[in-house]
């Protein structure tokens, strides 16, 4: 019989707490709530009203256990549990003897287990401690007041290192949930483990590249251990020496000739395969190689803040990324990547992991360096005060130290930020506000602890102390200061500025902006009731996180729309709106390019069914504003920026590629019944990775009651079409559309749908009853036009009914949507 060197202890576990029946079961890697909700004893959290239903969850603590066995052969040796992602104060027991007191979910435990084993059947027990209840013992224990964020409903969050969202957030649901998220293995010891692996890069004058793989094995007893390295087709075999606890071995590989990682986009995502194994174990990373530059140079605007890859500097397009389910047990790889091929597929380059979830998973940054995501890594700190005392510090080094050591091989990671808005939230609290000193002081240890774990663990990291943040040692306001640095940019939406506020900012990089809608159509029929298909339903409310955010909606809608006749259109509408609001931002700032060299949207994707800032919805639909996003992130582009005085459209032509490319335009006046009149044509050469004007025109060369109308080529291969409205939308007296559509199933499941319009269709949205992916959305068509749309099921053979709206459908009164079959 073989040596058993390692059991997996995920699979089914019991499920026990104060006051609940027997027999309940979790699925471990897996979180409570899910498992509660499967076996009856909760209904779903994000159906109507039921979060309220099911908040004494988070007030218990839970009991996990299940046996193993081990015959007494395998008591030989060193055992060890192995446990990422522990969610997040728990007490484990081995045959009833504590091994482990687990305090942050950020953190890989590795306990000995030896002496509490025994031959035959063992149990193990994991007690997830209340989360709100371990809070509050933290928060008791402060030597002086430290409040939480006010986007938390439920407190103390920001005593726990545990993702902060799961306390609630202006776009998630309030759970506080707990469970055990990534690896449960008892391991054995023989003789030693691979305790990290990190490669760094030199790149050389002549075009080679040396690679240091820096091994760190971990061994109880000293011992001599064969290891074996391979890279790119050549292995090197050693016997290495191991002292007892730590040792550190390097090995060097030269590329002679390297295949180089580029973002999407920007080139190919070449990848080599790492891999090294010893006694009982074997690890791979994938490796990029490349380089990557923070360009932070003084200049007459103040300082510049530009990534540069390969020696290319380049413009980032992405969205801020949370995490993937309020509740881990609703996640998967493929949901993930998914997602995020979506943000590829909407022509992004950059991701931002933001400060309030979690490091996630290792397949998420596999992904991202396969795509070519770059990713902006916030350390995770999020809109809070946070304890300075010796024993949080200590445990945010440990926590530092293991994830920038387990992240950094990854070519995809651009930038280690320290957190998100801490500097701003010194301003939000009253304490902080009557004694700033003591409280700058308290995040100025925090921010330190972080910034010296990070650099020791890799001091060739790139980091950047917060976002935003206007510099090194900065505690200035870079919400409103765009002369270095990166900002946030939340005008147009908290203080309810009109979209044109966009084009008086000048960030050097943004890298949050974002304005709400409502999740679609289909989404809410999923959660509410027909009778509560009301956007100030209590239901709706709900799914509505942002205080005073259905009102900033409906308020946008009066000042640029007719408001919409029923709420399906109200839905329809905001999605709408918050795609204007984002393209006026984002062509706006590309077209300053290289002044700003990033537009990172908040936020790509949703936790739950809710309002909120996201492109795509819960689950992964993409929302209006993904398929404008695809459209306003070509590569190369032409926009419409109209001067401050409104006499002038600049037509703005912005080249992200490192070649000379021309452009070749025509413009059209179109009238309300939709007939397109000559304007002019315009030919231009942009040069690699810059932007500038293709031409200007007149205001008043469009007619009062028409649209200045493009299409345009390069010869890249980008194309496409635009609109501009000198006014509001509102202004427009709109005609009926006409439009039609005709659907075919064709072979492979998917439909094609052949849409004509008589007249002026703007903002044309299909809808369907089914999950799925159209292959265009949210696009106009002039009077004569057709335009063959087609449809994708998410599941294969599923049938779809399907929605048309528009501008003039969708404010008229006596005109119905559109239905096809």
């Amino acid at each position: 019989m073989p040596e058993t060197t390692q059991i997996d202890l995920g699979g089914v576990w019991s499920l026990e707490a104060e006051g609940q029946r027997p027999n309940l079961k979790i699925t471990l890697p897996g979180d409570v709530h899910s498992a509660l909700q499967e076996q009856g004893i909760i209904p779903d959290p994000y159906f109507g009203k039921n979060e309220a239903e099911v908040q004494w969850v988070a007030h218990k603590d839970w009991r996990l256990s299940r046996s193993f066995r081990l015959d007494a052969s395998d008591l030989d040796g060193r055992w060890y549990l192995d446990l990422d992602f522990v969610d997040t104060v728990a007490t484990l027991r081995v045959n009833g003897e504590r091994v482990l007191e687990a305090n942050n979910c950020f953190r890989r435990y590795r306990p000995d287990v030896s002496k509490f084993l025994a031959a035959g059947e063992n149990t193990i027990e994991v007690l997830l401690h209340s989360p709100v209840e371990a809070g509050k013992a933290v928060h008791d224990r402060q030597p002086f007041e430290v409040p939480w964020t006010r986007n938390s409903p439920i407190p103390y969050g920001n005593m726990l290192r545990k993702p902060q969202c799961h306390f609630g957030w202006d776009w998630n649901i309030a759970l506080a949930p707990l469970g055990l998220y990534g690896t449960v293995k008892l391991r054995k010891l023989d003789p030693a483990r691979i305790e990290h692996l990190m490669v760094t890069q030199r790149h050389l004058a002549t075009g080679s590249v040396e690679l240091d793989v820096v091994l760190t094995l971990f061994a109880v007893d000293p011992c001599v251990l064969p290891v074996e390295f391979e890279f790119d087709g050549e292995t090197v075999r050693l016997d290495c020496s191991a002292n007892a606890g730590e040792t550190v071995l390097h090995q060097r590989f030269v590329v002679e000739r390297p295949r180089l990682w580029w973002p999407a986009g920007s080139g190919k995502q070449e990848l080599y395969e790492l891999k090294v194994t010893l006694p009982g174990e074997t690890v791979t990373r994938q490796i990029g190689i490349r380089t990557i530059e923070l360009i932070t140079d003084k200049d007459e605007a103040g300082a510049r803040f530009a990534f540069k890859v390969n020696g290319r500097e380049i413009f980032c397009k992405g969205a801020n990324w949370i995490p993937a389910d309020a509740l881990f047990s609703k996640t998967s790889p493929e949901k993930t990547e998914a997602l995020l091929q979506s943000a590829v597929d909407a022509n992004m380059n950059m991701i931002r992991v933001w400060g309030g979830g979690f490091y996630e998973h290792d397949g998420f940054y596999d992904t991202c360096d396969r795509l070519g995501l770059l990713v902006w890594q916030d350390f995770m700190f999020a809109c809070n005060l946070y304890p300075s005392t010796p024993e949080f510090l200590d445990n945010v080094a440990a926590e530092v130290d293991y994830q920038v050591r387990r992240l950094s091989h990854h070519a995809s990671i651009a930038l280690w930020c320290g957190d998100n808005e801490l500097v701003g939230a010194l301003t939000w609290f009253p304490v902080s506000q009557k004694n700033r000193d003591r409280y700058l002081v308290s995040y100025d240890r925090l921010n330190r602890t972080i910034e010296v774990a990070a650099k020791k663990a890799n001091p060739e990291l790139i980091w950047w102390p917060s976002s935003p943040s206007c510099g090194y040692l900065n505690f200035g306001d870079a919400w409103h200061a765009d002369g270095s640095g990166d900002m946030h940019v939340w005008s147009v939406w908290h203080e309810n500025k009109s979209f044109d506020h966009y084009r008086s900012v000048k960030p050097r990089f943004c890298s949050e902006f974002g304005f709400q809608s409502y999740t679609s159509n289909l989404l809410i029929s999923r959660f509410a009731d027909k009778k509560d298909l009301n956007i100030a339903s209590p239901v709706m409310e709900v799914h509505q996180k942002n205080p005073g955010g259905n009102e900033r909606i409906a308020g946008t809608m009066f000042r640029y729309f007719r408001f919409p006749k029923d709420f399906y259109n109200f839905v329809y509408l905001s999605q709408i709106q918050q795609g204007l609001a984002i393209k006026t931002a984002v062509e706006y700032w590309r077209s300053l390019k290289p002044h700003c060299m990033g537009t990172i949207i908040w936020q790509l994707n949703d936790t739950w069914p809710v309002a909120s800032w996201a492109s795509l919805d819960y689950g992964g639909n993409w929302k209006a504003m993904h398929y404008q996003a695809r459209r306003f992130f070509e590569p190369v582009s032409i926009f419409a920026i109209p001067s401050a005085n409104g006499k002038v459209i600049d037509m703005a032509m912005v080249n992200d590629t490192p070649q000379l490319t021309e452009v070749s335009a025509e413009f059209f006046t179109v009238s309300m019944d939709g007939q397109r009149s000559p304007l002019t044509t315009a030919r231009g050469t942009c040069r690699p990775d810059a932007a500038c004007t293709l031409i200007s025109l007149r205001a008043d060369s469009v007619p009062e009651g028409s649209l200045l109308v493009w299409s345009y080529s390069a010869s890249n291969g980008s194309s496409g079409k635009g609109h501009h409205v000198n006014g509001t939308y509102k202004q427009l007296e709109l005609e009926p559309p006409g439009l039609s559509a005709r659907t075919v199933r064709r072979a492979d499941g998917s439909y094609e749908l052949m849409l004509s319009s008589k007249g002026l269709a703007l903002f044309v949205m299909i809808e369907a009853n089914i999950e799925g992916r159209f292959s265009d959305n949210a696009f106009d068509l002039t009077a004569g036009e057709s335009q063959a749309i087609f449809f994708t099921p998410a599941e294969q053979g599923a049938e779809a009914e399907f929605t048309l709206r528009d501008l003039y459908s969708c404010q008229a009164v006596d005109c119905a949507s559109i239905s096809t079959r």
